[in-house]
């Protein structure tokens, strides 16, 4: 493929360059101009951060492809995790809340549990009846999810401040074992929990669905790289605008959050539909579960390092409520996941749940 060509092809990410161009050279303009102004400029920029994460999504999915689960559906959720981590980063250094990382964690755990696999549970029911994939995974992802949570997002809570930055370290470092332990049985010796056997005659069907343009391994890790940098640019930009667009606006706090935990999953949530709609929950599961996985356990110990090393306030014990729907989440997924099919019943409980989340949000709870 020529030059030419490429840049064709990744038209999305030269305009998320260009318009990050713009952004640096307007960025006071546009801030002098007002709150109104600031909004309507961070919404463009989300936007575009969208389109960019969807370009690098198309591409964590070629390299699916090639290897297979369950490295395919770990690449697309590290690299939504990558995104949401150093949008985090970005927003951490302003002037951002110090419920920010807490709130955008909880946010992305109703989104992909709740949102992404209940919506995709609830459209492919319709479409297929019962939709089966490895019970495994379901249990694995469940356990370790609530394991991850309560040790640093619900046990916080009673530590007393003066204690925090002794619980903090131990956090980063029981994160990291976890997460360790968990990719070498994903990618080890436990890798089948993780994978579904489809009948050959779908397993056929399904490879020449999925096979895309041939691209070569190392282009696509490049535009991963290339489109993660990009979006890194273009979050420094969003977060001072809609810092400036928000301020004294009396809108919930959680609002940022739940734009950067949005963010992070626009293209898992398009990858998952696309499988549960193909009959093809197993890649669902492992994306929504996956993705909940990734979020807390590597999100949460490179925050906390930098709230150690920077000295920011950093609150991360939930709220009595989100508490809560973090608790009916998961005691309805271990329920849910247990029997090897989902249903769309199932996925409506989920989505319910979901939408209880959004109106919880939009009531500043």
């Amino acid at each position: 493929m020529g030059i030419a060509s490429r840049f064709k092809e990744e038209k999305f990410l030269v305009a998320a360059l260009v318009v990050a161009a713009i952004a640096y050279f307007l960025e006071h303009a546009v801030i002098e101009m007002g709150r109104g102004v600031a909004l309507i400029a961070a919404a463009g920029l989300v936007g575009t951060i969208v389109l960019a994460s969807i370009r690098v999504a198309h591409h964590a999915e070629l390299l699916a492809v090639k290897v297979g689960d369950p490295y395919g559906t770990m690449i697309l959720t590290l690299s939504a995790v990558a995104v949401e981590v150093i949008i985090l980063a970005i927003m951490m250094s302003g002037e951002s809340s110090p419920t920010l990382v807490r709130d955008t964690i909880y946010s992305a755990l109703m989104l992909d549990i709740n949102g992404i696999l209940g919506l995709a549970a609830l459209l492919g029911g319709l479409k297929h009846g019962e939709q089966p994939y490895n019970d495994n995974s379901g249990k694995t992802y469940g356990v370790m999810i609530l394991t991850a949570m309560g040790i640093s997002m619900i046990v916080p809570e009673f530590v007393p401040s003066d204690k925090w930055h002794y619980y903090s370290a131990f956090t980063i470092v029981a994160m990291i074992a976890l997460y360790g332990l968990f990719l070498r049985m994903q990618v080890g010796q436990h890798s089948y929990f993780f994978s579904y056997s489809y009948p050959r005659s779908e397993r056929k069907k399904e490879s020449s669905d999925e096979h895309g343009p041939d691209e070569s391994a190392a282009i696509s890790i490049a535009t991963i790289l290339v489109g993660v940098v990009i979006i890194g640019l273009l979050a420094e930009f969003m977060a001072a605008f809609m810092t400036e667009g928000l301020r004294d606006s009396g809108a919930p706090i959680a609002v940022t959050a739940v734009v950067v935990a949005a963010i992070s999953a626009a293209p898992e949530i398009l990858t998952a539909l696309r499988a549960a709609l193909r009959n093809r929950m197993q890649a669902t599961v492992n994306i929504a579960m996956g993705a909940s996985l990734s979020t807390v356990i590597l999100t949460v110990p490179v925050m906390e390092a930098i709230a150690l090393y920077t000295g920011q306030p950093f609150i991360m014990a939930m709220t009595p409520v989100q508490t809560v729907m973090v608790a009916i989440t998961l005691i309805a997924a271990a329920i849910n996941l247990n029997d090897g099919e989902t249903n769309a019943i199932e996925g409506m409980t989920h989505f319910i749940l979901f939408a209880t989340f959004v109106m919880l949000t939009a009531l500043g709870l």
